[in-house]
């Protein structure tokens, strides 16, 4: 069952990422030096819960970025359940490269994903989408999926 949900996950990732959205209207644009943070948004794709990881943004907005341009940049996040979390999987497109915590990260301590985006293949902007599957689950058996995105202009 929680392979099924993970290849449904990765499918729907997969098509999103082929299908690149506009970027959404309201966002923000500053020099690519320096990444602004939106507001974090809810995602459909978590089940109401109590907290369980506290992330330091949900969002960054990489601003204007030229085709073939790499951009690195890192989403970081607190324990705030009591137990230990650990991360099972992450999954975003091909453009996307994401090194996370292999290991057990205990109540109160902070986790971080380190992200590389490659612009190259892109043909327009938009915003992608990270999913990270813990190994925890919820009362339901469910595994926990927390979904962190990025966005960009892109330019010729």
């Amino acid at each position: 069952m929680i392979r099924l949900l993970l290849l449904l996950v990765a499918a729907f990732l997969w098509t999103h990422c082929q299908t690149a959205k506009q970027t959404q209207p309201g966002l923000l644009f500053t020099p690519a030096t320096s990444p602004v943070v939106e507001e974090e948004k809810q995602t459909p794709t978590s089940p109401p819960s109590t907290t369980f990881v506290l992330w330091d943004k949900k969002l960054i907005d990489l601003g204007t970025v030229k085709r073939g341009e790499k951009r690195s940049m890192f989403f970081e996040f607190t324990n705030t359940s009591p137990e230990g979390v650990q991360i099972d999987l992450v999954d975003a497109c091909e453009c996307t490269k994401v090194d996370y915590p292999r290991r057990v990260i205990e109540p109160g301590q902070k986790g971080r994903l380190d992200v590389v985006f490659d612009s190259t293949e892109k043909e327009k902007s938009e915003t992608v989408r990270i999913t990270v599957v813990f190994k925890n689950t919820h009362p339901n058996g469910l595994p926990r999926i927390e979904v962190v995105e990025y966005a960009f202009e892109l330019v010729p």
